[in-house]
């Protein structure tokens, strides 16, 4: 038998939105640093990621989005976690992440990402936006990387 939620005014339950990024790090004199996005239509910090394309796989998305927002051509280390949460309209996001290395590429400010920010992890855990984003990177261990 099916199950049927919502009444008759009710729609269909929104689609869950199926989202992919990452956290790039970088080694550098002292230790580690990883780096923050602020994207100016949310007035936010957080590390880049998007929505996939149609029949792009989660680690395909991972490197193009970080790619499309902070210009670095990443390598894909191991995954790292699962975020979920309720996005701006309602719908249920499912956020896949990764350790990414920088190779190379080069930042250039746009309309979707105007600033990123290299930073030691306990000054970026002071600078992000969102309690997730804080525990991701939490939960970030670059030695696993």
């Amino acid at each position: 038998m099916a199950h049927v939620t919502g009444g008759p005014d009710q729609g269909p339950p929104p689609a869950l939105v199926l989202a992919a990024g990452g956290i790039p790090w970088r080694r550098v004199e002292g230790g580690l640093e990883v780096l923050l996005v602020h994207r100016p239509k949310y007035d936010d910090w957080s590390f880049p990621k998007g929505k996939l394309d149609d029949g792009e796989s989660a680690e395909d998305g991972a490197l193009r989005e970080v790619r499309e927002e902070t210009g670095l051509r990443c390598r894909l280390g191991p995954e790292l976690a699962t975020v979920a949460y309720e996005d701006g309209r309602g719908r249920p996001k499912q956020v896949r992440y990764w350790a990414l290395e920088p190779r190379d590429g080069e930042f250039v400010p746009g309309t979707e990402v105007d600033e990123i920010r290299w930073m030691p992890p306990a000054q970026a855990a002071a600078l992000l936006t969102y309690d997730h984003d804080r525990d991701l990177l939490d939960a970030f261990d670059v030695d696993a990387a």
